[in-house]
């Protein structure tokens, strides 16, 4: 499997103590290194002005390069919300939306799945507001340019432990969201009523308890949800926000989930669906995850998953899936057609 990563991204926040740290990234390069997963490494590049404008008024863009410049040689805030900046946060933040941005392209070329082991993460950064650890939303800004390029439909699937509030509120027009987080744990948003089906896109949202759920459920809740979702938007290119802070001892998530196991399954079942609608194309982009051992393992899973020769899926029990998530489900599942 093909992974783009590139060295600049070890920049950001190199001099602050922050769990969104550096060694996130390096530490996960260095273990897919280790075990002879890092072969098909590929480089960034900057995304355009134009690209990030696809989610983010210019305005905004040029509102994070005059506060990253502001903050010169100490660390400051973005000046729309919680997110720590540096000096090289804006470099650093347009090559984690390029990125993300030439993983879509290469799962294009390839009608295959690739990982952009980017950051810093996207999934909070709303249109005009960055926050949460995020500037750019680069899964939503790789799937829109997509959509400009081809006219053809992107799903964006999140199941990092968080809400992903800015990728939701770039879903339009052949970008569609469906996400699995924590509620009402931070941002506070994803609620059981924010759904959202149209004809080419839609919001679906299924919040879990914000402390425990569990391998079995975590699962389970994927396996009904997104077949069903994919037949009824036959997306052409699946992007996946790949956070594991999903994953038991995650020192900013957890919901007791065995972080390695369910990559490993969410994986073959993304590459499944994938298969069969999308003609294989994934593009992940990396999120959460803050326990670097986890992290890496939980990476390494995804990637096996996906290189692995095809096998029959395994399915977890859906009698594991809580009451409030099926009925969810069910209640979507009346809407679509």
């Amino acid at each position: 499997m093909i992974v783009i990563y590139d060295d600049l991204y070890t920049e950001h926040l190199r001099r602050v103590d922050h769990p969104e740290s550096p060694d996130r990234v390096a530490g996960v390069a260095a273990y897919l290194e280790a075990a002879g997963l890092f072969g098909q490494r590929e480089s960034a590049r900057d995304a355009t002005e134009a690209e990030l404008e696809l989610v983010h008024p210019a305005a905004y863009v040029e509102r994070v390069r005059r506060d990253v410049e502001a903050v010169g040689d100490r660390a400051g805030y973005l000046s729309t919300g919680d997110t720590v900046l540096d000096q090289s946060s804006y470099a650093v933040a347009r090559r984690a939306a390029g990125g993300a941005i030439v993983a879509m392209e290469r799962a294009v070329e390839t009608n295959g799945a690739v990982f952009a082991l980017v950051r810093p993460p996207g999934h909070h950064a709303e249109p005009a507001r960055g926050m949460g650890f995020c500037i750019f939303g680069n899964a939503a800004v790789a799937a829109h340019a997509f959509v400009k390029n081809t006219g053809k439909r992107a799903l964006i699937v999140d199941f990092d432990y968080h809400h992903g509030n800015g990728t939701q509120a770039a879903a339009r027009d052949g970008v569609s969201f469906v996400s699995t987080h924590a509620y009402p744990a931070y941002p506070g948003t994803g609620g059981p009523n924010e759904q959202s089906l149209n004809d080419d896109w839609a919001i679906v949202n299924i919040p879990l308890p914000p402390h425990s759920y569990g391998t079995e459920p975590f699962v389970a809740t994927w396996q009904r949800a997104l077949p069903e979702l994919a037949r009824r938007l036959r997306p052409d290119l699946i992007v996946v926000s790949a956070g594991y802070d999903y994953a038991a001892g995650d020192p900013v998530g957890d919901l007791g989930v065995d972080g390695p196991a369910a990559a490993g399954a969410l994986a073959t079942l993304i590459r499944e669906v994938a298969a069969e609608y999308a003609s294989g194309r994934v593009a992940y982009c990396l999120e959460g995850g803050y326990d670097i051992p986890t992290l890496s393992r939980s990476v390494a899973a995804t990637l096996r998953a996906h290189d692995a020769p095809a096998t029959a899926e395994q399915r977890a029990d859906p009698h594991a899936i809580g009451v409030s998530q099926r009925n969810i489900l069910e209640r979507l599942e009346s809407t679509w057609p």
